[in-house]
């Protein structure tokens, strides 16, 4: 709730035009690019679901790996989605290879 719920609504089905829904999402299925989305934001384009999106998410990599994947098992798993679990350690590989 505190990390997603604003942009992508209580059942994840985000704002039409504005921000994409993270319910009933294929988008979710690549766990790397989950958490590269979070560690580095989104900006520019993308397709979900078939529906064009064009706002700007904010890193979160303030967030630590736990909490990463944590919200990630979270919403990969929730509102019709289910997909393998993100572990801690796979955040920390993403993060790692952002850092340099």
């Amino acid at each position: 709730m505190m990390h997603c719920q604003n942009c992508h609504a209580q059942n994840g089905e985000g704002i039409e035009g504005v921000n994409p829904p993270v319910a009933k999402t294929m988008y979710l299925k690549d766990a790397k690019k989950n958490i590269n989305i979070i560690l580095s934001g989104q900006n520019g384009e993308i397709t979900v679901n078939g529906k064009k999106y064009d706002a700007l998410m904010n890193p979160m990599n303030y967030l630590d790996d736990r909490q990463i994947a944590d919200v990630l098992n979270y919403i990969r798993n929730s509102w019709g989605n289910k997909y393998p679990v993100v572990t801690e350690s796979q955040v920390k590989a993403e993060r790692d290879k952002t850092a340099n």
